[in-house]
Protein backbone atom coordinates (compact mmCIF):
# COMPACT_ATOMS: atom_id res chain seq x y z
CA UNK A 1 0.00 0.00 0.00
CA UNK A 2 1.15 3.73 -0.86
CA UNK A 3 2.20 5.67 1.72
CA UNK A 4 3.34 9.59 2.10
CA UNK A 5 6.70 8.11 2.77
CA UNK A 6 6.70 7.00 -0.56
CA UNK A 7 5.51 9.78 -2.25
CA UNK A 8 7.80 12.17 -0.62
CA UNK A 9 10.55 10.09 -1.56
CA UNK A 10 10.00 9.77 -5.28
CA UNK A 11 9.12 13.55 -5.68
CA UNK A 12 12.39 14.11 -3.24
CA UNK A 13 11.10 16.31 -0.90
CA UNK A 14 10.00 15.89 3.02
CA UNK A 15 7.26 14.19 4.04
CA UNK A 16 6.21 17.62 5.56
CA UNK A 17 6.10 19.39 2.44
CA UNK A 18 3.81 16.36 0.98
CA UNK A 19 1.50 16.95 3.96
CA UNK A 20 1.68 20.58 3.35
CA UNK A 21 0.65 20.19 -0.20
CA UNK A 22 -2.04 17.87 0.62
CA UNK A 23 -3.37 20.24 2.89
CA UNK A 24 -2.68 23.63 1.50
CA UNK A 25 -1.63 23.41 -1.93
CA UNK A 26 -1.24 26.70 -2.66
CA UNK A 27 1.55 27.36 0.29
CA UNK A 28 4.00 24.71 -1.77
CA UNK A 29 5.71 26.56 -4.39
CA UNK A 30 4.85 25.70 -7.68
CA UNK A 31 8.37 23.63 -8.65
CA UNK A 32 7.59 21.88 -5.68
CA UNK A 33 3.71 21.05 -6.10
CA UNK A 34 4.00 19.79 -9.32
CA UNK A 35 7.02 16.93 -8.29
CA UNK A 36 4.22 16.36 -5.56
CA UNK A 37 1.51 15.87 -7.94
CA UNK A 38 3.31 13.89 -10.14
CA UNK A 39 4.51 11.42 -7.18
CA UNK A 40 0.38 11.31 -6.27
CA UNK A 41 -0.58 10.87 -9.56
CA UNK A 42 2.03 8.09 -10.51
CA UNK A 43 2.12 6.26 -7.01
CA UNK A 44 -2.09 6.40 -6.94
CA UNK A 45 -1.44 8.03 -3.78
CA UNK A 46 -5.15 8.72 -1.73
CA UNK A 47 -4.78 10.40 1.50
CA UNK A 48 -6.97 9.20 4.61
CA UNK A 49 -9.25 12.38 3.88
CA UNK A 50 -11.55 11.20 6.94
CA UNK A 51 -8.82 10.60 9.23
CA UNK A 52 -6.74 13.28 8.35
CA UNK A 53 -10.30 15.58 9.07
CA UNK A 54 -10.58 14.30 12.20
CA UNK A 55 -7.29 15.34 13.22
CA UNK A 56 -8.19 18.75 12.10
CA UNK A 57 -11.52 18.93 13.90
CA UNK A 58 -12.98 19.34 10.16
CA UNK A 59 -16.15 17.37 8.59
CA UNK A 60 -14.49 17.88 4.69
CA UNK A 61 -18.29 18.66 4.36
CA UNK A 62 -19.88 21.61 2.51
CA UNK A 63 -23.39 22.84 2.45
CA UNK A 64 -24.73 24.77 -0.46
CA UNK A 65 -28.12 26.42 0.67
CA UNK A 66 -30.37 27.61 -2.85
CA UNK A 67 -33.81 28.36 -3.28
CA UNK A 68 -34.36 26.15 -6.69
CA UNK A 69 -32.14 23.02 -7.58
CA UNK A 70 -34.71 23.37 -10.94
CA UNK A 71 -33.33 26.98 -12.25
CA UNK A 72 -31.17 26.47 -14.79
CA UNK A 73 -28.53 29.45 -13.86
CA UNK A 74 -27.33 27.47 -10.62
CA UNK A 75 -26.28 24.30 -13.03
CA UNK A 76 -23.53 25.98 -13.82
CA UNK A 77 -22.82 27.35 -10.40
CA UNK A 78 -23.09 24.00 -8.81
CA UNK A 79 -20.56 22.71 -11.40
CA UNK A 80 -18.12 25.23 -10.80
CA UNK A 81 -18.20 24.84 -7.06
CA UNK A 82 -18.29 20.98 -7.19
CA UNK A 83 -14.89 21.17 -9.41
CA UNK A 84 -12.89 23.00 -6.61
CA UNK A 85 -14.79 21.33 -3.77
CA UNK A 86 -13.55 17.91 -5.40
CA UNK A 87 -10.18 19.10 -5.89
CA UNK A 88 -10.11 20.74 -1.63
CA UNK A 89 -11.33 16.68 -0.78
CA UNK A 90 -14.72 18.21 0.10
CA UNK A 91 -18.21 16.66 0.21
CA UNK A 92 -20.36 19.14 -0.80
CA UNK A 93 -24.55 18.52 0.53
CA UNK A 94 -27.29 20.85 -0.87
CA UNK A 95 -30.38 22.18 0.71
CA UNK A 96 -32.61 23.44 -1.13
CA UNK A 97 -35.35 25.85 0.36
CA UNK A 98 -37.93 26.12 -2.63
CA UNK A 99 -38.10 29.98 -1.29
CA UNK A 100 -39.20 29.96 1.82
CA UNK A 101 -37.14 30.47 5.20
CA UNK A 102 -35.55 28.08 7.42
CA UNK A 103 -36.78 27.34 10.82
CA UNK A 104 -34.79 28.46 13.99
CA UNK A 105 -33.75 24.90 14.69
CA UNK A 106 -33.15 24.53 10.94
CA UNK A 107 -31.06 27.20 10.91
CA UNK A 108 -29.16 26.42 14.27
CA UNK A 109 -28.50 22.46 13.06
CA UNK A 110 -26.76 24.01 9.79
CA UNK A 111 -25.12 26.94 11.31
CA UNK A 112 -23.85 26.06 14.80
CA UNK A 113 -23.75 22.23 14.99
CA UNK A 114 -20.61 21.87 13.27
CA UNK A 115 -22.11 19.63 11.04
CA UNK A 116 -20.21 21.22 7.91
CA UNK A 117 -17.14 23.29 7.38
CA UNK A 118 -18.69 26.06 5.50
CA UNK A 119 -21.77 27.14 3.79
CA UNK A 120 -22.45 28.69 0.24
CA UNK A 121 -25.81 30.38 -0.19
CA UNK A 122 -27.11 30.99 -3.34
CA UNK A 123 -30.18 33.33 -2.59
CA UNK A 124 -30.40 37.23 -2.50
CA UNK A 125 -32.80 37.22 0.17
CA UNK A 126 -31.45 35.78 3.84
CA UNK A 127 -32.94 31.94 3.84
CA UNK A 128 -32.92 31.95 8.07
CA UNK A 129 -35.51 33.05 9.89
CA UNK A 130 -33.39 33.94 12.45
CA UNK A 131 -30.50 36.34 12.64
CA UNK A 132 -26.79 35.62 11.46
CA UNK A 133 -25.55 36.40 15.01
CA UNK A 134 -23.17 33.99 16.55
CA UNK A 135 -24.70 32.71 20.04
CA UNK A 136 -21.76 33.00 22.98
CA UNK A 137 -19.33 30.05 23.16
CA UNK A 138 -20.49 29.05 19.69
CA UNK A 139 -18.64 29.17 16.34
CA UNK A 140 -20.33 29.98 13.42
CA UNK A 141 -18.81 28.27 10.22
CA UNK A 142 -17.72 30.49 7.46
CA UNK A 143 -20.28 31.50 5.17
CA UNK A 144 -19.53 32.67 1.52
CA UNK A 145 -22.65 34.07 -0.43
CA UNK A 146 -22.79 33.60 -4.00
CA UNK A 147 -24.34 34.90 -7.50
CA UNK A 148 -26.49 37.43 -5.73
CA UNK A 149 -26.50 40.68 -4.25
CA UNK A 150 -27.02 40.77 -0.52
CA UNK A 151 -29.94 41.82 1.27
CA UNK A 152 -29.31 43.73 4.91
CA UNK A 153 -28.69 40.97 6.73
CA UNK A 154 -26.51 39.21 4.88
CA UNK A 155 -23.93 42.45 4.05
CA UNK A 156 -21.66 41.21 6.15
CA UNK A 157 -20.73 38.09 4.51
CA UNK A 158 -18.44 37.83 1.80
CA UNK A 159 -19.69 37.57 -1.32
CA UNK A 160 -18.64 36.88 -5.37
CA UNK A 161 -21.23 38.19 -7.95
CA UNK A 162 -21.72 40.38 -11.18
CA UNK A 163 -22.34 43.79 -10.71
CA UNK A 164 -26.54 43.96 -11.30
CA UNK A 165 -26.92 47.76 -11.53
CA UNK A 166 -24.33 48.03 -14.05
CA UNK A 167 -25.06 45.26 -16.37
CA UNK A 168 -28.80 46.09 -16.20
CA UNK A 169 -28.10 49.57 -17.43
CA UNK A 170 -26.20 48.32 -20.17
CA UNK A 171 -28.80 46.22 -21.77
CA UNK A 172 -31.53 48.98 -20.78
CA UNK A 173 -28.89 51.42 -22.53
CA UNK A 174 -28.65 48.98 -25.71
CA UNK A 175 -32.55 49.01 -26.34
CA UNK A 176 -32.83 53.00 -25.65
CA UNK A 177 -29.71 52.52 -28.82
CA UNK A 178 -32.39 50.47 -30.99
CA UNK A 179 -34.91 53.37 -30.63
CA UNK A 180 -36.89 52.27 -27.89
CA UNK A 181 -38.04 54.86 -25.96
CA UNK A 182 -41.19 52.84 -24.31
CA UNK A 183 -39.85 50.20 -22.33
CA UNK A 184 -41.21 48.10 -19.70
CA UNK A 185 -39.38 46.03 -17.26
CA UNK A 186 -40.26 42.70 -15.50
CA UNK A 187 -39.26 42.23 -12.33
CA UNK A 188 -38.60 39.18 -9.72
CA UNK A 189 -40.19 40.44 -6.28
CA UNK A 190 -39.37 43.71 -4.28
CA UNK A 191 -37.94 41.42 -1.69
CA UNK A 192 -35.38 39.93 -3.92
CA UNK A 193 -32.14 42.88 -3.83
CA UNK A 194 -30.99 41.09 -7.05
CA UNK A 195 -34.14 42.38 -8.88
CA UNK A 196 -33.93 45.40 -7.13
CA UNK A 197 -30.52 45.85 -8.21
CA UNK A 198 -31.70 45.34 -12.11
CA UNK A 199 -34.24 47.71 -11.43
CA UNK A 200 -32.33 50.60 -10.40
CA UNK A 201 -29.85 49.69 -13.26
CA UNK A 202 -33.15 49.66 -15.50
CA UNK A 203 -34.45 53.06 -14.19
CA UNK A 204 -30.86 54.75 -13.87
CA UNK A 205 -30.56 54.32 -17.72
CA UNK A 206 -34.16 55.34 -18.27
CA UNK A 207 -33.21 58.98 -16.35
CA UNK A 208 -30.24 59.28 -17.93
CA UNK A 209 -31.62 59.29 -21.13
CA UNK A 210 -34.38 61.33 -19.86
CA UNK A 211 -37.03 58.42 -20.79
CA UNK A 212 -39.89 58.41 -18.52
CA UNK A 213 -40.93 55.21 -16.84
CA UNK A 214 -44.46 54.32 -16.67
CA UNK A 215 -45.39 52.98 -13.42
CA UNK A 216 -47.73 50.43 -15.05
CA UNK A 217 -44.75 48.94 -17.05
CA UNK A 218 -42.84 47.56 -14.48
CA UNK A 219 -44.80 44.82 -13.27
CA UNK A 220 -43.95 41.71 -10.98
CA UNK A 221 -43.14 38.27 -12.33
CA UNK A 222 -41.83 36.43 -9.73
CA UNK A 223 -38.44 35.17 -11.30
CA UNK A 224 -40.80 32.28 -12.78
CA UNK A 225 -42.02 31.38 -15.98
CA UNK A 226 -46.46 31.67 -15.37
CA UNK A 227 -45.51 34.78 -13.22
CA UNK A 228 -43.89 36.28 -16.67
CA UNK A 229 -46.56 35.27 -18.87
CA UNK A 230 -48.92 36.90 -16.35
CA UNK A 231 -47.15 40.03 -16.40
CA UNK A 232 -46.80 39.91 -19.71
CA UNK A 233 -50.09 39.89 -20.69
CA UNK A 234 -50.35 42.80 -18.43
CA UNK A 235 -47.97 44.85 -20.71
CA UNK A 236 -49.52 43.86 -23.83
CA UNK A 237 -53.06 44.60 -22.66
CA UNK A 238 -52.08 48.20 -21.95
CA UNK A 239 -53.39 50.92 -23.42
CA UNK A 240 -49.52 52.04 -24.69
CA UNK A 241 -48.09 49.01 -25.04
CA UNK A 242 -44.21 48.81 -24.49
CA UNK A 243 -41.55 48.16 -27.61
CA UNK A 244 -39.30 46.76 -25.55
CA UNK A 245 -39.71 44.03 -22.15
CA UNK A 246 -36.48 43.54 -20.34
CA UNK A 247 -36.63 40.55 -17.99
CA UNK A 248 -34.76 40.27 -14.80
CA UNK A 249 -33.94 36.64 -15.54
CA UNK A 250 -34.30 34.36 -18.63
CA UNK A 251 -36.85 32.18 -16.97
CA UNK A 252 -38.98 35.19 -17.14
CA UNK A 253 -37.88 36.32 -20.65
CA UNK A 254 -39.19 32.62 -21.94
CA UNK A 255 -42.33 33.71 -20.97
CA UNK A 256 -42.79 36.44 -22.13
CA UNK A 257 -41.56 35.19 -25.51
CA UNK A 258 -44.30 32.71 -25.34
CA UNK A 259 -47.43 35.40 -24.49
CA UNK A 260 -45.84 37.67 -27.47
CA UNK A 261 -45.87 35.19 -29.91
CA UNK A 262 -49.65 34.30 -28.56
CA UNK A 263 -50.70 37.31 -29.11
CA UNK A 264 -50.01 37.03 -32.80
CA UNK A 265 -46.73 39.74 -32.70
CA UNK A 266 -43.44 39.52 -33.78
CA UNK A 267 -40.45 39.48 -32.10
CA UNK A 268 -38.30 41.58 -32.13
CA UNK A 269 -40.40 43.44 -35.39
CA UNK A 270 -43.43 44.33 -32.92
CA UNK A 271 -41.28 43.65 -29.43
CA UNK A 272 -38.03 43.27 -28.54
CA UNK A 273 -37.86 41.41 -25.35
CA UNK A 274 -33.87 40.56 -23.68
CA UNK A 275 -33.67 38.28 -20.54
CA UNK A 276 -30.70 37.87 -17.86
CA UNK A 277 -28.25 35.50 -17.38
CA UNK A 278 -27.80 33.79 -20.06
CA UNK A 279 -28.87 30.07 -19.25
CA UNK A 280 -28.25 27.20 -21.85
CA UNK A 281 -31.80 27.69 -23.27
CA UNK A 282 -30.98 31.43 -24.35
CA UNK A 283 -29.33 30.80 -27.79
CA UNK A 284 -31.87 28.04 -28.81
CA UNK A 285 -35.30 30.24 -28.24
CA UNK A 286 -36.90 31.10 -31.04
CA UNK A 287 -36.13 33.65 -31.75
CA UNK A 288 -32.98 32.89 -29.12
CA UNK A 289 -32.97 35.85 -26.51
CA UNK A 290 -30.94 39.04 -26.27
CA UNK A 291 -29.09 38.75 -23.05
CA UNK A 292 -26.58 39.48 -19.95
CA UNK A 293 -24.30 36.29 -19.70
CA UNK A 294 -23.27 35.91 -16.06
CA UNK A 295 -20.15 33.40 -15.76
CA UNK A 296 -21.61 30.63 -13.98
CA UNK A 297 -19.32 28.28 -13.50
CA UNK A 298 -16.41 31.11 -12.90
CA UNK A 299 -18.84 32.82 -9.83
CA UNK A 300 -18.62 28.99 -8.55
CA UNK A 301 -15.35 28.14 -8.45
CA UNK A 302 -13.95 31.27 -6.95
CA UNK A 303 -17.10 31.30 -4.28
CA UNK A 304 -16.02 27.81 -3.29
CA UNK A 305 -12.01 28.87 -3.33
CA UNK A 306 -12.98 31.84 -1.07
CA UNK A 307 -14.69 29.49 1.26
CA UNK A 308 -11.66 26.97 1.06
CA UNK A 309 -9.54 29.76 2.11
CA UNK A 310 -12.00 30.71 5.03
CA UNK A 311 -11.71 27.41 6.35
CA UNK A 312 -8.64 26.64 6.32
CA UNK A 313 -7.99 30.05 8.79
CA UNK A 314 -7.51 32.65 6.09
CA UNK A 315 -9.03 36.13 6.40
CA UNK A 316 -11.13 36.53 3.02
CA UNK A 317 -12.52 39.57 4.22
CA UNK A 318 -15.91 40.78 3.32
CA UNK A 319 -15.62 43.08 -0.07
CA UNK A 320 -17.90 41.70 -2.61
CA UNK A 321 -15.68 40.03 -5.45
CA UNK A 322 -16.86 41.27 -8.86
CA UNK A 323 -16.51 39.18 -11.57
CA UNK A 324 -17.28 40.65 -15.31
CA UNK A 325 -20.55 40.02 -17.20
CA UNK A 326 -21.23 40.29 -21.03
CA UNK A 327 -24.10 41.79 -22.95
CA UNK A 328 -24.69 38.89 -25.56
CA UNK A 329 -26.68 39.98 -28.20
CA UNK A 330 -29.12 37.61 -30.42
CA UNK A 331 -32.22 37.95 -32.36
CA UNK A 332 -34.90 39.12 -29.72
CA UNK A 333 -34.26 42.75 -30.38
CA UNK A 334 -34.15 44.99 -32.95
CA UNK A 335 -34.06 48.56 -34.17
CA UNK A 336 -37.75 50.33 -32.98
CA UNK A 337 -40.23 49.67 -35.66
CA UNK A 338 -41.63 53.16 -37.22
CA UNK A 339 -45.12 52.88 -36.50
CA UNK A 340 -44.30 52.24 -32.64
CA UNK A 341 -42.14 55.25 -33.10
Amino acid sequence: MVSIKDVARIAGVSIATVSRFINNPDQVKGSTREKVQVAISDTGYAPNTLARNFRRGKTGIVFVVLPSIGDPFFEGVMKGIMQVAEDMHLTVFIRETQFNTLTADEYSNMIFSKQADGIILLASVCPFTAPLERPEGNQQQPIVLSCESVSPELSHFPSVRIDNISAAKEVTDYLINLGHRDIGFIYGSHSSTLTLDRERGYRRAMKAAKLPVVDSWVVEGGLTLAGARKATRKLLNHSQRPTAIFCANDEMAMGTLHEIKSAKLRIPEDISVVGFDDIRYAEILDPPLTTIAQPAEEIGERTMNRLYKAIEGRDIGTEPEIVPHKLVVRRSTGPVATHNS
